[in-house]
């Protein structure tokens, strides 16, 4: 038996004081108000460990090389597909290792990964046919962070066009192919098997369907109305939006998560909620792509879930992610206090659409994650506690606890050194 004591910590019935955590085979065992200090001290504020849902590992390769000039997301997109072409499964490792790393330190303990980089540059599938998920797999271990593969469907370059060259490693040719790959995993303890539709602009419709009766009980993600051409597109090709066309095939439903949803029409918000579909937010990315501002608010009122990742990884910092759905809504709307903190938290914390439904909350039976953040920094110092999500950053993070298990103290990581491995992996990638 392990015992935490938190100075301050996020319970699920607001903010606590002198909080003892006892933590028994990775799981808490009792949490005490107002204990006495004792056992492993976390001074600040701890709360659970946060879900980054949505996740591109290699994209962070491209961090400070493509935010300059002008141009849309379409024409990111070149940049992005010139770096799929360079990476092998020892290099995707190592790059992904340090990635995972750099997420551990900024306090995530499970990260939904959506992986379309699947078979070599060509499209040839390695000896190993899931050589990159495998590695994915060995660099979230060595990090010690749990993932959640989201194996992901990729079989057209658009509706009704074929894969571009550059797409060709993404995509396994139909339907039957992928389910047969897929099938072929082996996750170890800390990895889930999800799966993704990538698009709708990626996925034929009857292939969407045929999916969607193929991962009853995985969770499922999928790119959703990420900008407007894709609309447009959808309803001159289906008479729909991406929505309708994703009810249609029957995806809808508390398996899947809707990534982005940032422009949605008519009555997807309503198709949305009664289908107990969980949106994903990444404002850091969406707003670097000059994608837009999703409807957060709207779709909070409506009952559904939010949930947030950091997508392409050009910054890294959950708090971030979590200020800016609040900060884009007062834009919007001209008012502030649109969500509360504890939504926001809850939104960082949401670990359910990544298959790990007990994890995201400091009560007795859950994993034991824990995330403390120091309140003696230029940021932190003098906030009321109960404030941290919106004063705080990932920089301020000093402890990070997964399953019971140490894996950042004092603001290090204990297995490696992240600067060193992110600047070693991604040199390699562009020399």
């Amino acid at each position: 038996m392990l015992t935490f004591w938190a100075e301050h910590a996020h319970l699920p019935g607001g903010p606590a004081d002198a909080v003892a955590i006892e933590v028994a085979d990775g799981r808490i065992a009792k949490v005490t108000h107002g204990a006495r200090r004792h056992g492993d001290v976390l001074a600040g504020v701890t709360l659970p460990g946060f879900a980054n849902a949505h996740s591109h590992a290699f994209h962070r390769a491209l961090r400070g090389r493509t935010h300059t000039g002008t141009g849309t997301f379409w024409t990111w997109r070149e940049g992005m597909y010139a770096l799929s072409q360079r990476l092998e499964p020892d290099s995707y490792y190592r790059l992904a290792r340090a990635v995972y790393a750099e997420m551990a330190l900024a306090g995530i303990t499970s990260v939904g990964e959506f992986h379309y980089l699947h078979h070599s540059p060509g499209g040839r599938p390695y000896a190993d046919p899931n050589a990159m998920g495998e590695a994915l797999f060995q660099a979230a271990a060595d990090a010690g962070i749990r993932i959640t593969l989201l194996d992901t469907l990729y079989l057209a370059g658009g509706f009704g066009l074929p894969l571009e060259p550059a797409q060709r490693r993404f995509g396994d040719g139909s339907l039957e192919a992928w389910l047969d790959r897929v099938e072929k995993l082996d996750p170890p303890d800390h990895a889930v098997i999800g799966g993704a539709v990538h698009s709708v602009r990626a996925v034929p419709e009857e292939a969407m369907a045929a999916f969607a009766c193929s991962t009853e009980g995985r969770p499922v993600h999928a790119h959703l109305s990420e900008q407007r051409a894709e609309n447009e597109a959808c309803r001159a090709v289906h008479g729909c939006s991406p929505t309708e066309l994703l009810e249609r095939c029957g995806l809808l439903g508390p398996d899947l998560t809707a990534v982005h949803a940032t422009h949605l029409a008519g009555h997807d918000i309503d198709l949305l909620r009664r289908s107990g579909t969980t949106t994903c937010f990444c404002p850091t990315t969406e707003r670097d792509l000059a994608d837009g501002l999703g409807p957060a608010r709207a779709l909070a009122e409506a009952g559904v879930r939010l949930s947030l990742g950091t997508d392409s990884n050009a910054i890294v910092d959950m708090f971030e992610e979590a200020r800016a759905v609040e900060m884009h809504e007062r834009l919007v709307s001209e008012e502030r206090g649109r969500f509360t903190a504890g939504e926001l938290v809850d939104a960082m914390t949401m670990h359910d659409s990544l298959g790990w439904p007990d994890a995201g909350r400091i009560e007795v039976g859950a994993r034991a994650d824990l995330v403390t953040v120091g309140l003696r920094t230029p940021r932190t110092a003098g906030i009321d506690p109960s404030g941290v999500v919106y004063a705080a950053t990932a920089a301020d993070i000093t402890d990070v606890i997964v399953d019971g298990r140490r894996i950042v103290a004092g603001g290090r990581h204990l297995r490696i050194d992240a600067g060193a491995a992110l600047a070693s992996s991604i040199k390699e990638l562009w020399k």
